[in-house]
């Protein structure tokens, strides 16, 4: 290596520390960080394929969860998981339980008035969730008919959408995202509504699941990363950080490792 060469890797070394060091000091988020040498990242641990609890490992894994390590590593800091769910996860950034939500969140007006979110990374359409044997249900266009009951989780995106669009069925909400599924099994609906990892999930785990894709595009729903508001810094240093992995391949690793390519917002 030239002593030009070297000397502009130590500036570049030298860039970066310095960059860092401001950015702290403008963020009390990145500050609080640094000092405790910890990032504490939201997750809920139900999200098949993003940030989800093995029950044979009883690991965590996915594709959040490789990310959430590699924003902790980018920022010299080890990572501490806080579960939640979608329910509550602003309730928890707010009140700075954690310090960015890291597990699929979609981005949608009604959580924006309270949380900031950065550029997306993945995109979804809906997707269905029925039983193999249902007498009624075999597409898309099979749902909205009179008598057919729709679950869907409450407080997400996938409530609204159902509640524009569906004409003839009844639309029925629970609480915790695993309820959908007793929903379908106990009869009590006959279907219920989710995105493509957690379809993937129910297809990969039970047996009695078939999963329904629209015949065309649904509404498309992003997921990006959220932040409490009041630290536009820190804001701003995630979605840096959206974009680096963009960028370097790391997205593109985590989301082919987690079968989430087709899925995958690259620019």
């Amino acid at each position: 290596m030239s002593l030009r060469t070297k000397a502009s890797a130590v500036f570049f070394s030298f860039l970066v520390l310095f960059t860092g060091s401001v950015m702290a000091q403008q963020s009390p988020t990145l500050l609080a960080i640094q000092e405790q040498g910890e990032l504490n990242v939201c997750i809920w641990p139900d999200y098949f394929s993003i940030t989800y609890l093995s029950p044979r490992s009883q690991q965590l894994e996915g594709i959040d969860i490789e990310l959430s390590q590699a924003l902790a590593y980018d920022l010299g800091v080890q990572v501490n998981y806080v579960k939640t769910h979608f329910g509550r996860f602003m309730d928890d950034l707010e009140a700075g339980n954690c310090d960015v939500a890291m597990f699929g969140v979609g981005d949608t007006p009604v959580r924006r008035e309270r949380i900031n979110f950065t550029q997306p990374y993945l995109a979804s359409n809906m997707y269905a969730v029925t039983t193999k044997q249902h007498p009624l249900i075999s597409s898309w266009s099979d749902m909205d008919q009179t008598g057919v009951i729709v679950c869907v989780q409450k407080g997400t995106y996938m409530e609204n959408a159902m509640r524009k669009s569906l004409k003839h069925a009844t639309l029925t909400t629970v609480l915790r995202p695993n309820e959908r599924e007793g929903e379908v099994l106990s009869g009590r609906a006959d279907v219920f509504i989710t995105d493509y990892p957690y379809g993937q999930k129910m297809i990969n785990i039970y047996d009695w699941a078939r999963l329904i894709a629209p015949p065309g595009k649904t509404e498309q729903f992003q997921y990006a990363y959220a932040v409490a508001k009041g630290d536009e810094t820190w804001l701003k240093r995630v979605d840096q950080f959206v974009s680096d992995i963009k960028q370097d391949g790391r997205l593109a690793k985590a989301a082919a490792h987690y079968n989430l390519t087709p899925i995958m917002i690259t620019e």
